[in-house]
C-alpha cells in the first residue's frame, strides 16, 4: 500500500514540477489569458472567463492522460504477470533516461527543441478552443513537460494495473496550479517572471530523484523508498 502511495504522491509531485518547467512557465498566465479573448491588462476585469477557459484547458489534458492510462492499463495488465520482471526493467529504463536528460547529463536534441504555442481561432467557442489545446498540451507542449511526463509513463509501464491512477494524479497535479493561475493571471504572469530562472534548480533535483526511483522501478525494490520513516510519517499524517 506505501508503495502506492509513494508513485502516486510522485505523481503529483511531478504533474506540478511540469507546470514550474522553466521553459515554459512564463508564458502560461498570457496564453489563457489569450485563450479566454483578453489580455493580462485586463485580467482583473475578465478573471472568471480566463478560469472557466483555464478550467476546459485541464480538461483537456486530463482526458488525454486518463484514456492514455486507461490504454495503458488494458494492453500491459494482460501481459503483467508473464513479463513484470522486463517491464520494471524497460519502466526503469525510462524513468532514468529522463532523470538524466532533466539533470543535463544527457543531451537529447528533438527534446531541447523551444516550442512556443501558436493559436488560431477557428472555433467559435472559446471553450472548445481551450480544450483542444489543453489535449495538444498532453501530446508534449514543451520539452519539459514531455520529459517529467516521461518518467511518469516510465512508472506506469512498470506498474500497468497503476497506469490510470497514476496518470490521474499527474494530471490532478498539473491541473490545480493551471487553475489557480487562470484565477490570478494578473499577478501570475509577474511572479512567474521573477523566479523562472530559479526552477531550473527544481529541474535537476527532480531530475536526480527520478534516476533514483528508476533504479528502484528497475531492481524491483520500489519499497525500499516507502520503508524509509521519513516517507511513512509524511504519508501516514
Amino acid at each position: 500500500m506505501l508503495t502506492s502511495d509513494v508513485s502516486l504522491s510522485f505523481a503529483l509531485l511531478a504533474g506540478l514540477v511540469s507546470f514550474l518547467s522553466p521553459c515554459v512557465l512564463p508564458i502560461i498566465p498570457g496564453f489563457l489569458a489569450y485563450l479566454a479573448g483578453t489580455s493580462l491588462t485586463d485580467a482583473k476585469t475578465h478573471r472568471f472567463e480566463i478560469f472557466i477557459n483555464s478550467f476546459f484547458f485541464v480538461l483537456g489534458f486530463s482526458t488525454v492522460f486518463a484514456v492514455l492510462g486507461v490504454l495503458l492499463n488494458t494492453i500491459l495488465e494482460s501481459v503483467a504477470g508473464d513479463i513484470s520482471l522486463w517491464l520494471s526493467r524497460l519502466g526503469g529504463v525510462i524513468i532514468i533516461f529522463f532523470g538524466l536528460f532533466l539533470t543535463g547529463l544527457l543531451k537529447v536534441p528533438f527534446l531541447e527543441a523551444e516550442y512556443k504555442p501558436r493559436v488560431t481561432k477557428k472555433f467559435s467557442s472559446r471553450y472548445l478552443t481551450s480544450f483542444i489545446f489543453g489535449a495538444a498540451f498532453a501530446a508534449g507542449w514543451t520539452p519539459c513537460v514531455g520529459a517529467v511526463l516521461g518518467g511518469i509513463l516510465g512508472l506506469a509501464t512498470a506498474h500497468p494495473g497503476s497506469a490510470f491512477i497514476l496518470l490521474l494524479a499527474y494530471a490532478i497535479g498539473l491541473g490545480i496550479p493551471f487553475l489557480l493561475t487562470g484565477l490570478f493571471a494578473s499577478h501570475a504572469s509577474d511572479f512567474f517572471s521573477r523566479f523562472a530562472k530559479l526552477l531550473t534548480y527544481l529541474n535537476i533535483i527532480f531530475g536526480a530523484f527520478l534516476i533514483l526511483l528508476g533504479i528502484l522501478v528497475f531492481t524491483q525494490t520500489l519499497s525500499v523508498l516507502a520503508n524509509l520513516s521519513i516517507v511513512n510519517t509524511l504519508l501516514l499524517k
